[in-house]
C-alpha cells in the first residue's frame, strides 16, 4: 500500500506531498493540470528510466519518494536476499541530478533499476491506457487463468521439474554428440592403440636401446682403449703402478719424518690407481660384441623411431602417454553408451513427472474456464457491454513449456453472434479498457495483489457504464488500495478520498499542486465535472445523489 508520495522539482511540480487512504483514492483535475505528470513521477519510483528534461529547475536535483506499507512474505524475502534493511515501512526514493545521473534507493540503500522494478512489481500494479495492449498478450492471458485457477502452488514445482527435464535433455544431446564424434574416431584410435600396445614399449626403452647400441657397435675400439689403459696402469711391461712401487721403496729407505708424509700420499695414489685399474678391467670384460643382440636392438630401435615419427614425438615417455590417452578415449566410448542409457532413463522419469504436474495444472485451468467466462460476462454487462462475451480457448501444445502443456487465447464476441475472434483483432480500445478492468477486478479478488493504480481507465465511457465502472472499482477497494485518475463524475463520486490536481501561477510560472477535498468540496468538484465551471443547483443535487448512491 502506498501511504505517502513526495515529489520535488519535477516537470511543473515544485514541491508536492500527498497521503493516500487505504481504499479508493480518486484524483481529478482539468486537462493539463498535471495528473499525467503525477503518474510520470510515480512511474520513476516504479523503475522507469529518468530524463533530465523533467527538471523544473535545472540547477537542482529532482526526487520522488514513496512510502509503502506491506507485510508480504515475498517482499521480506526480497529484502533479505538483497541485503536491504527490513523496516515497518518501505521507503523508495529516486533522484535525478542536474547532470542527468539517476540514483535509486530502498530504505536508504542504493539499488539498481532491476532491483527497484522487482520490488515495486510486488507493491504496485500500474494500469495506464496503453496497458490494454497487455490484454492481447497470451502469456498475460495464461497468468490470468492461472491466478483464477489457484495454480501458483503447482506452477513452482512444475517449473523446477521442467527446468530439470530441459537440463537433462541438454546433457543427453551433449552425450550423444560426444558419442557420434567418438564413433567417427574410434576405429582409427583403436588401430593406433593396438600398434602401440603391440610394440610393448617400456619406460625409457628407446633411449636405453640407443645407448646400448652405441656401446655395442663400438665394442672393439672400447675394449682396446680400456685394455691399453689397464696395461699402462698395472698389467703392461712398464706399468705406472710398478714405477710408484719403486719410488715408494726409495722414499721408505730414507727414514725421514717429513718424507714419511709424502710416502703416505704416494701410497694412497698407488692404491687408488690399482682400484681404478681393476674397475676398468671389469668394464672391459663386460663389453662384448654380439651380432645377434645388435640385430635385435636395431629392430626395437626401428619400431621406436617409426612410432615417434608417426606421432610426432621424441621420447618413449611421450609415446606411452599417447597410448594411455588412446586407451582412455576408447574406454570413454564404451562408458558413453552406459551414460547415454542412464541419461535417457533419467530424462524419461523427469518427463513423466513434469507431464503429471502439467496435467494437474491443465485440469485446474479447465475447471476455472467456465466460471471465469460467466463472471466476465456479468461484469461486462455492468460496464455497458451487455452483448459482449469472452471465450477462453485452451489447446494442448505439441511440447511442454515453462507454463505447462496449454496454449491459452481469449476470444471475444461483442454482439451475441456465434463468431468469436481473438481479442486483439476485434476489440476496440474502449472495450479493451473495460475488459481489462473487469479481469483485474476478478484476479484481484482471487489473489493477494498490490496496490492498484488506474490512469484514466474510464476512457471512452460515460453515463451508466461509467457509474458501473466506479462501483466495480469501489467494490475492489474494500480489500485493495486503489488510486484512480478519472474524468468521470460517476467514478469520482465513489471515492473514499478525493484529490484534485490544479495549477496556479507562482513566481512567474505555472506550478502544479494537489489538494485533498472535504465533503463539501467533493460535491462542488463533482458538480463542476457534471456541468462545467459554474454548476447550478441541479448539478449540486445530482452530485450529492451520485455520492450517496
Amino acid at each position: 500500500m502506498l501511504k505517502h508520495l513526495k515529489i520535488y522539482n519535477y516537470a511543473i511540480i515544485e514541491s508536492l506531498q500527498v497521503d493516500f487512504s487505504n481504499h479508493l483514492n480518486i484524483i481529478t483535475g482539468e486537462t493539463g493540470a498535471g495528473k499525467s505528470i503525477l503518474m510520470g513521477a510515480l512511474s520513476l519510483i516504479l523503475g522507469e528510466r529518468a530524463d533530465t528534461a523533467v527538471l523544473l529547475d535545472k540547477s537542482r536535483k529532482s526526487f520522488v519518494e514513496g512510502v509503502f506499507k506491506s507485510s508480504s512474505p515475498g517482499i521480506s524475502l526480497f529484502l533479505s536476499k538483497n541485503e536491504l534493511d527490513e523496516e515497518d515501512e518501505i521507503i523508495i526514493r529516486r533522484e535525478i541530478a542536474s547532470n542527468g545521473k539517476s540514483r535509486a534507493f530502498i530504505n536508504d540503500s542504493p539499488v539498481t533499476l532491476a532491483q527497484l522494478r522487482q520490488l515495486t512489481s510486488m507493491l504496485v500494479d500500474l494500469h495506464q491506457q496503453f496497458d490494454t495492449l497487455e490484454l492481447n498478450n497470451r502469456d498475460f492471458q495464461l497468468d490470468v487463468l492461472d491466478a483464477l485457477s489457484g495454480n501458483e502452488k503447482l506452477l513452482e514445482p512444475y517449473r523446477q521439474s521442467f527446468k530439470k527435464y530441459i537440463q537433462s535433455k541438454k546433457e543427453l544431446r551433449v552425450l550423444k554428440h560426444e558419442q557420434e564424434t567418438a564413433n567417427k574416431e574410434f576405429d582409427y584410435n583403436q588401430f593406433l592403440f593396438d600398434e602401440l600396445e603391440k610394440a610393448q614399449l617400456k619406460e625409457n626403452e628407446i633411449e636405453e636401446t640407443e645407448a646400448a647400441l652405441k656401446l655395442m657397435s663400438n665394442a672393439e675400439m672400447i675394449k682396446e682403449v680400456l685394455t691399453q689403459t689397464v696395461d699402462q696402469l698395472q698389467e703392461g711391461n712398464d706399468p705406472l703402478v710398478a714405477h710408484l712401487n719403486t719410488i715408494l721403496s726409495r722414499l721408505n729407505s730414507l727414514k725421514m719424518e717429513h718424507v714419511n708424509t709424502i710416502y703416505d700420499r704416494i701410497k694412497s695414489v698407488e692404491i687408488e690407481l690399482k682400484d681404478i685399474s681393476n674397475e676398468l678391467q671389469v668394464i672391459c670384460d663386460s663389453v662384448q660384441y654380439n651380432a645377434q643382440k645388435i640385430e635385435l636392438l636395431n629392430e626395437r630401435m626401428a619400431i621406436g623411431y617409426l612410432l615417434q615419427k608417426k606421432h610426432g614425438v621424441n621420447s618413449t615417455k611421450e609415446l606411452l602417454d599417447i597410448q594411455k590417452s588412446l586407451s582412455t578415449k576408447l574406454e570413454k566410448v564404451s562408458d558413453l553408451a552406459d551414460s547415454i542409457l542412464q541419461k535417457e532413463i533419467e530424462s524419461q522419469k523427469l518427463l513423466k513427472a513434469t507431464q503429471l504436474l502439467a496435467q494437474k495444472i491443465s485440469e485446474k485451468r479447465l475447471k476455472a474456464k467456465t466460471p471465469f467466462e460467466q463472471n466476465v460476462k456479468k461484469l461486462l454487462m455492468r460496464v455497458g457491454m451487455p452483448n459482449a462475451e469472452i471465450k477462453v480457448q485452451i489447446t494442448p501444445l505439441a511440447e511442454l513449456n515453462s507454463f505447462g502443456n496449454d496454449g491459452v487465447e481469449f476470444l471475444f464476441n461483442a454482439n451475441k453472434t456465434a463468431e468469436f475472434e481473438p481479442m486483439r483483432k476485434v476489440a476496440s480500445g474502449g472495450e479493451l479498457s473495460r475488459i481489462m478492468l473487469v479481469i483485474k477486478s476478478l484476479v484481484a479478488r482471487s489473489m493477494q495483489m498490490p496496490s492498484l493504480i488506474f490512469d484514466e481507465i474510464d476512457s471512452g465511457i460515460s453515463g451508466e457504464a461509467a457509474r458501473q465502472v466506479g462501483m466495480i472499482i469501489k467494490e475492489l477497494s474494500a480489500e485493495h488500495q486503489i488510486i484512480s485518475i478519472t474524468h468521470q463524475p460517476q467514478i469520482a463520486a465513489k471515492a473514499h478520498t478525493h484529490f484534485v490536481v490544479f495549477k496556479q501561477m507562482e513566481n512567474g510560472h505555472l506550478v502544479t499542486h494537489i489538494k485533498k477535498l472535504s465533503e463539501e468540496e467533493r460535491v462542488t468538484a463533482i458538480a463542476t465535472m457534471l456541468s462545467g465551471k459554474t454548476p447550478g443547483s441541479a448539478a449540486f443535487a445530482n452530485a450529492r445523489e451520485l455520492i450517496l448512491n
